[in-house]
């Protein structure tokens, strides 16, 4: 069975001020997330589900999936802020979304295959995808639930125009993930990656593995993020600022040994855009794959057909 792609892209409409204005980085007028859709059909998946506000559903489908239903299976769902589980009701004031964690949660009558789960506006590169979609092809259902998760070194995932925060991985003795750390404020300074904790300078080598939200899951995790999404509204509803963040979900199925996660590294290079300055980088960084062959100038013609092979 094909692994299914989720693209996490609730928050689109206003990260961007309308669907309409998200900014092109290809020399067609190619968005990031179209090209994480290409790479996913040449890794071999065989669906992909947008995760989506209501309201922004028809500007979506028109200006974004309509693009890619001649190439695979495409399919919504909405994360809405009054989907919650048995008799919570939504605060009065509430305007934040719920986090990652209910946004994968509110997929859970769309899959029953293992997924990958991605940032919409997040470049991952096409290693990232092909390897997580041998691990979803591969893995086995149960109990115990066996996630994934591809990491990218620290070198690879940094802006040259300001700090940003990242989630350093450690692994135990088998690869498997132990523990994230969020560490903030990372910047390159000269030939250094520094960081400063309560003042005190520190400095990272580069080849740290973090994360940058590219998890492989099997539909195990519904049932799980249902109890520990139950468990964080029970604590936090009444903060209006509160996230129910897959990572601390994820951790929590760790220590409780109900889980364990495979860390897929890659040496892709990440990108997004961080700040107005990165554009201009993407925008050469995608030309300079187009140029070495990774790419076509056009990524979804009507020439192509709907198969991995194709690409």
């Amino acid at each position: 069975m094909k692994p299914t792609l989720l693209v996490l892209a609730a928050g689109m409409g206003s990260r961007y001020g309308g669907l309409k204005q998200i900014d092109p980085v290809g020399p067609f007028g190619e968005t990031i997330l179209d090209y994480s859709v290409y790479d996913a059909i040449k890794a071999g998946f065989g669906k992909i589900i947008f995760v989506i506000r209501k309201d922004i559903s028809k500007e979506f489908d028109s200006n974004v999936g309509k693009k890619f239903r001649d190439f695979i299976d495409i399919d919504y769902v909405f994360q809405e802020l009054n989907k919650l589980p048995g008799s919570f009701s939504l605060p009065k004031d509430r305007v934040k979304p719920w986090g990652t964690g209910h946004a994968i949660l509110c997929a859970s009558e769309k899959i029953a295959e293992p997924f990958a789960v991605i940032n919409a506006d997040d470049f991952y590169g096409f290693n990232a995808f092909s390897e997580i979609a041998k691990f979803l092809t591969k893995v086995k259902e149960d109990n115990y639930l066996n996630l994934s998760m591809v990491v990218y070194k620290l070198s690879n995932t940094l802006s040259e125009f300001g700090t940003v925060a990242r989630g350093v991985c450690k692994c135990d003795v088998n690869q498997k993930l132990a523990d994230i750390v969020e560490i903030t404020g990372i910047e390159k300074s000269k030939e250094r990656i520094i960081y400063k904790i309560d003042g005190i300078e520190y400095e990272f080598r580069g080849d740290e593995s973090v994360s940058m939200n590219l998890w492989g899951f099997t539909p195990g995790i519904f049932k799980k993020l249902d109890e520990k999404f139950k468990n964080f509204l029970e604590k936090n509803i009444a903060n209006l600022k509160s996230e129910f963040y897959i990572p601390f979900a994820v951790d929590e199925l760790i220590k409780a040994d109900e889980a364990e996660v495979t860390v897929i590294k890659t040496d892709e290079k990440w990108f997004g855009v961080t700040y107005k300055e990165d554009k201009a980088i993407v925008v050469d960084s995608i030309a300079r794959l187009i140029k070495e062959g990774r790419y076509p100038e056009k990524l979804f013609t009507k020439s192509r057909t709907v198969t991995s092979n194709s690409f």
